[in-house]
């Protein structure tokens, strides 16, 4: 299975374990969204215990979410995943950029 199509079924099953096994420790997370949830006017979410703070709380409040892939784009050290988000009815674009093992150091979420 395609990175993509993992990181899709992982947000749909609501695992949030199996989320955040694609991320580094040190991940930063940046999206307009998170400020929703943890109050930061920079969108910021630095560390995978922040993160897993921020995405637990978003989908206690949002229990029927679901993404459909849209597509998938590879680039050096990174890949760009283009789907729809049941919860905004809009089409998300989020970037991750990898560690030598995989892991996302960055991530960035941005909205149609």
């Amino acid at each position: 299975m395609s990175f993509a199509a993992e990181w899709i079924a992982a947000w749909n099953a609501h695992d949030l374990e199996r989320i955040l096994g694609h991320y580094a420790e040190d991940i930063v997370f940046d999206s307009p969204a998170s400020t929703r949830i943890t109050g930061d006017p920079s969108g910021r979410v630095v560390g995978k215990a922040a993160l897993r703070d921020y995405w637990r709380q978003a989908l206690e409040r949002v229990p029927d979410l679901t993404f459909t892939l849209r597509a998938a784009y590879d680039g050096a050290g990174g890949t760009a995943i283009r789907y729809h988000s049941s919860r905004t009815g809009r089409e998300v674009v989020e970037v991750l950029r990898f560690n030598d093992a995989g892991l996302a150091t960055w991530a960035g979420a941005y909205y149609e």
